[in-house]
This record gives C-alpha cells, structure tokens and sequence, in this order.
C-alpha cells in the first residue's frame, strides 16, 4: 500500500503518512469517543488516510484500466490470469473476487471520508482554523463523492451511507440499494457543496495543488457527473466547466507527449492526480504493463492495445497520441490476437513510462483539463451548439497536430457526437474512460457486438454477446449474502 501525497495548508505535515502508516496511528483508532479527533493533527492524519484510499484500493491503482478499457474494445487482457479473461470476455460472475474487493475499499473509503465529515466541525483546537477546517470537509466531501461516482458507473444504484455507522443491528448495516437517480443526486450535492468550501489553489506548490481536491476539481468532476447520470443535464455541465475555466488555477493543454513523458506531472492540464514518490511508496501499476525493454522482465504483460484500437489511431493519422500512448516491441510470448507466433510485434500500453520493480514513481491523472475540454465539446453538441463544439474538438486535435474537423466529421449533432466519441477514444486511451463513454453515448452494445477481434489460434471472431445486462457488474455475491436487503443486477 502507498501513500497519497497530500500537504496542508498553514500546517504541513512535517511526516508522511502512508497505509501502513496511518493503520499505526493507535492513539488515534483505539482512543474513546470521549477524546478522539480532538486535535487538528489528528484530523488531517485521518484526511491523509482517506485520501491514502486511491492508493490502496487496487481498483484506482491499475484495475480501473481492466474494467474500463479491457472490458470495452480497447484492450485484450494479456497476462494470464482467468479473472482478467472473464472481464475481456464480459462473462463476470457475481463471485468474481476483484467485484468483491473493490465494492469493499470501494465502501470503506466512503467510510473514511464519512468519519472526517462528521468529526472535522467539533474540532477546537486553536490549530485548527475555521478556513482550514471548511477545506477539510470540502476535501471529505468530494472523495465521497468521487467514490460514489465510481459504485454507480461501476454497479448502478448502490447502498447510499453518508454516515459512519456505530451498530451491528440489522437495521443499520443490511441497507438497500438507492437508485441510480438518488445516487447521482448525492454526488452533485456533494460536489456542489464542496466547491463552495475548496480553495482554487492551496499555495505555489504544484505538487500540492494537483494533489489536493479544489474547487476546480469539484466542479469538473460534478461535469463529469451530469453528463454520466441517466438523464444528462449538459446545461449544467457547461455551467460547471466554465467555473474550471475561469479558476485561478489557470488549467491550460500542455503538450501531449509533456502530459506522458514520465517527468512532468502536477502540470498545468491535471486537475488532480494521485501522487506517488517510488520505492516503499511507489505505483505497482505499470509493471503490469510495460515491455521487457522497459520493465526488465520476460512474462506476458497485461492491457495489450487491441487491433481495433491500433487502426482506429492509423485511420485517423493520429501519429503524436499513437505514439505518447503505445510501445511496439518483439516478445517471446505468443499473443492470440497480434501474430500468435514467438517473436511477433506487439503493441504495449505505453503512458506510464517507468516500471522501476513495481515501485514506479508514475502518478495517474485522476481528472485532466483534456477530458474536461472534449466533455464541454459534448455538452455544447447537445445543446445544439455545433460550430462552438467543433472549436473545442479542434483545440484538441491542433495539440495532437491533426487537421480541423472536416464537414464530413461534423455537418450535423449525430455525426458530430460520433466524431466526439471517436476523438476521446483516441485522447483518453489507458485512462479508464472508455467503457463510462459508450455507457453515456449508449452505444456500448453495438460496440462490443460489431466488434472484428480475430482468434487467431482458431481464426475466429470473438463473440462478445454484449446485451443490456452486462452494462453493469453483478453486485457481489458475498454481498449478497452478508445483507439481504440488497437485490442482484440482471445477469
């Protein structure tokens, strides 16, 4: 388990706390109700562990890659473990053991956020300013609610628990799934409340600013969230991306090769992203990943680029985002769909860039000022504002140094939205976006059905059988079993 990197503003914390570090934290975890969180060192201690959650949970460190762009037309599993095949396939059972992990840190993440929440605002230590303790529910607040935004894309309705719970009565801990509709009305609360209380900036420090929830990141993020919910409010979506835009946080488009090169992060395109420093607090993510030549090993690496995907970056003539995003190398394994021979090329997912033995000192964009630009093109085609649409498109595709978009690409909304779709594919490779796009556009069982992926140890085409059930996971059965009030998805 890492550590989150995460500084406070008027009281740094002079140690960095990590998992296992803010596990240790006795006096804290074993005090009574009568003394605990009293201080303000205890407080952020335990903000510094809700944040530590996108580290620990393995859903945020590299699985969000396996149910996003494996699970759609952008990736094959690779590796060789059964569980990522069934993912690749979308034939995931309710006991899929990753569905069940996740659901958990997934929940006590929540759990964490929801204990700073309720805490924070009965705090009087005089080291504990009222401006500062306002920052500290606003950051509680929008890590539930990034939480939240996850379990619904991920599961549809879920339990919705905005407190910590104190009893093992049946009634408090067996709760029933919300509505996708409730739940998506929980996070923009939430995020709207938090961009009330959140800095623009917190100092001078990047590293600090880019690691940290502000307002711009509650407000991208509650974009993000009207355009996903099951009835999309782009006016609101456009109303939130003008608050980024106008932020003195000044979020800009950098180069794209500067946005992957694997120096250059805390940028001024990252909204927010999650630290890590390498060694015992390092991403084990891109060793999972990267070629031999990169990684210093020779086993079958996982999230191989698919052949779809390959041509769809050809077709365009998409040469600077090809090639910031996937590596060819010869390997000695034998990959189904790229040769099935020793020996044959194959394309690497490439935006991480150092492995350095599961200790790599690579951080993931959480939220980047390009999703949000291509998010307002969306949002302005759907309000049927087409040529201001195809400006940001083009924004864009000039940083990528493709031409304009042609009138074929966008002479009517319908074209226009695909043009769009196709753009963030391209755009927003390997960053666990592409499954929530075709969910959004509804396009995710003509996608995966229309799919050509070719076998080739039996030269047949690969039969996704996508259907409406398979848009979502199975809760888990464990679940299932532990709380009777809640009720399975269509399988």
């Amino acid at each position: 388990m890492k550590l989150f990197k995460i500084l406070t503003l008027g009281l740094l914390l002079t140690t960095m706390v990590g998992c296992e570090d803010f596990l240790d934290l006795q006096p804290i975890s074993e005090e009574t109700s009568g003394n605990a969180y009293e201080t303000a060192s205890q407080i952020e201690a335990a903000l510094v562990g809700a944040y530590e959650s996108f580290q620990s949970s393995e859903y945020y460190v590299w699985d969000y890659l396996l149910f996003q762009d494996v699970r759609s037309d952008n990736c094959y599993a690779g590796g060789d473990n059964p569980e990522v095949f069934q993912i690749d396939n979308i034939t995931i059972p309710a006991t899929h053991s990753r569905i069940f992990t996740h659901w958990s840190n997934l929940y006590n993440a929540i759990s964490k956020a929801n204990l700073v929440i309720e805490r924070v605002s009965n705090i009087s230590d005089p080291l504990l300013t009222e401006a500062r303790k306002n920052q500290i529910k606003g950051e509680a607040i929008f890590l539930r609610a990034y939480h939240y935004f996850t379990l619904v894309k991920l599961w549809g309705g879920v339990p919705l628990i905005t407190n910590t719970i104190t009893s093992t009565d049946a009634d408090a801990v067996n709760i029933p799934r919300a509505t996708q509709e409730t739940v998506y009305a929980q996070i923009i609360a939430d995020l709207e409340l938090a961009a009330t209380l959140l800095p623009e900036t917190y100092s001078n420090d990047a590293s600090i600013n880019k690691a940290r929830a502000t307002s711009g990141a509650a407000h991208a993020l509650a974009a993000k969230a009207y355009a996903q919910q099951p009835n999309p409010d782009y006016n609101a979506v456009l109303s939130h991306i003008q608050a980024v835009e106008t932020s003195s946080a000044n979020y800009q488009l950098i180069a794209y090769n500067d946005l992957f090169s694997g120096n250059n992060y805390n940028n001024a395109e990252s909204i927010i992203e999650v630290q890590y420093l390498g060694g015992n607090e390092g991403n084990y993510g891109p060793q999972l990943l990267l070629p031999p030549s990169v990684s210093g090993d020779s086993w079958r690496k996982f999230v191989t680029p698919s052949v779809d995907l390959i041509n769809a970056f050809d077709t365009e003539g998409d040469i600077v985002r090809k090639n910031a995003s996937i590596l060819f190398e010869s390997v000695q394994w034998v990959d189904e769909f790229w040769g099935n021979t020793q020996g044959s090329v194959i394309p690497f997912s490439y935006k991480w860039k150092n492995a350095n033995g599961f200790a790599s000192s690579d951080n993931t964009y959480l939220i980047r000022y390009g999703d949000i630009v291509l998010l307002k093109a969306e949002a302005l085609n759907e309000t049927n504002q087409l040529q201001a649409a195809i400006t940001e498109v083009n924004r864009i595709r000039s940083r990528a140094e493709l031409p304009d978009l042609t009138n074929a690409q966008s002479n009517s909304q319908q074209v226009l939205r695909e043009t769009i779709l196709k753009e963030r594919r391209l755009e927003l490779f390997q960053e666990g976006q592409r499954w929530d796009d075709l969910a959004r556009y509804n396009t995710l069982i003509s996608t995966m059905n229309n799919l050509v992926e070719i076998d080739l140890r039996t030269g047949n085409q690969v039969n996704y059988n996508m259907t409406d059930a398979k848009k979502l996971l199975p809760i888990p059965q464990q679940e299932l079993d532990r709380n009777p009030a809640l009720v399975q998805n269509p399988l």
